[in-house]
């Protein structure tokens, strides 16, 4: 690894705490919160600002192969995962991860990406703050409708970096999944999202130079390393929390994680 300045190395290790105890709590890979501020830190490093961005959210994506794995366990450990819907999901979330982060990121015009989100994670957040019998009211689909769903969760989760919980959580609270092995399964689904999407960001940026010691095309070599050994690190106390929280304090809880990143997006998009 090259040699980093300590002021970045603790960032770093900042950063990836925070993601590591959020993707135990709420089953996230902490996507949403990694990409922006690895932006800027590699904006800092006189990174161009759209590479930045294309970097931040290839290492997000990648960080998440750690993450997942270690918030997994734990919650596998409390009984919250269906291996079978997982295995459901997974080739869907194969497929769309590899295509979304071997070409379509770099056609996707960030401030529309935003605003889109934007608006989902708005109506998004409001369900799960209202907590209503909405979220009992279907059942799950068939292997074919799990399979279409995981691709559309793969391919927008590659889009941002993310480990698809935002996607995944209140798919399956809607499906009548129990909050708790919805976050569960969330935590598990991130590992394949994760390895389709690496693939994807390594195929994608193949014969880009690096721009920094430690660059690896749209990855950052670093910055996965730092920040998915603190998340790691974290993400069994985040499990332990969510174990310990009442389901209606959790859902709420997820709500307004949504609605923040509701608001920046939104931020973001009009900035820009």
């Amino acid at each position: 690894m090259p040699e980093l300045a300590p002021l970045f190395i603790v960032e770093l290790l900042l950063l990836g705490a925070a993601v590591g105890f959020m993707a135990g709590l709420l089953g996230i890979g902490g996507g949403m919160m990694m990409v922006p501020v690895l932006t800027l830190l590699l904006m800092q490093r006189d990174v161009e600002s759209g590479l930045a961005v294309k970097m931040a959210i290839a290492s997000s994506g990648a960080s998440i192969l750690f993450t997942s794995v270690s918030s997994l366990l734990a919650h596998h450990r409390h009984g919250a995962v269906r291996w079978p819907l997982v295995a459901a999901f997974a080739p869907g979330i194969a497929i769309g991860g590899v295509i979304a982060g071997a070409g379509v990121l770099a056609a996707v015009r960030g401030q529309w990406l935003a605003i889109a989100f934007a608006g989902f994670n708005a109506v998004m957040a409001w369900r799960m703050w209202r907590g209503s019998g909405a979220t009992a009211a279907r059942r799950l689909p068939g292997t074919a409708g799990l399979v279409g769903v995981g691709t559309g969760i793969g391919f927008l989760s590659a889009l941002v970096g993310a480990g698809g919980a935002f996607l995944s959580v209140p798919f399956m609270t809607r499906c009548s999944v129990p909050m708790r092995e919805a976050v569960g399964t969330a935590a598990a689904l991130g590992f394949p999202i994760a390895l389709a999407s690496s693939i994807g960001y390594v195929l994608g940026g193949w014969s880009l130079p690096p721009v920094l010691p430690g660059a690896f095309g749209y990855l950052y070599l670093p910055a996965i390393g730092i920040v998915a050994a603190a998340s790691v690190l974290l993400a069994p106390l985040g499990a332990r929390t969510a174990h310990r929280i009442p389901v209606a304090r959790l859902r709420r809880a997820f709500g307004l994680l949504l609605g923040a990143l509701a608001l920046y997006m939104a931020w973001q998009a009009f900035k820009g």
